[in-house]
């Protein structure tokens, strides 16, 4: 959805991956902790949240066209990589798919800071 034609237009595909991988890492989150392993994926449930807060600022500030919207993305990257890299230690679907969401948005996020 674009609510501003050509301001935010350039960003939006990055704006709705980082959306999915937000909910993706929220819906982990809150699934890991109902596992009964819990304490080994404490680095995980902790990546799942950063990562999430991380994807969530990329949103606002690709939303009001950021100065520092690119940078952002770069970082918000790296850091989809590591949530993706820690959720594949797990063999839960929750977490295959959270892993999944977590690159598709890491190579968007790159995308878009080479722009």
């Amino acid at each position: 959805m674009v609510i501003t034609p050509n301001i935010t237009e350039k960003f939006q595909k990055c704006i709705d991956e980082c959306n999915r991988c937000a909910q993706a890492c929220y819906e982990c989150f809150t699934a890991c902790l109902n596992e009964p392993d819990v304490d080994a994926r404490r680095k995980c449930i902790s990546g799942l949240i950063e990562c999430a807060q991380m994807c969530q600022m990329s949103v606002a500030m690709m939303s009001m066209n950021g100065k520092y919207s690119k940078d952002h993305c770069k970082l918000c990257a790296t850091i989809c990589d590591s949530c993706a890299q820690e959720c594949d230690m797990f063999k839960d679907e929750h977490c295959k798919k959270c892993a999944d969401e977590c690159r598709a948005c890491a190579d968007e996020c790159r995308n878009m800071s080479n722009m």
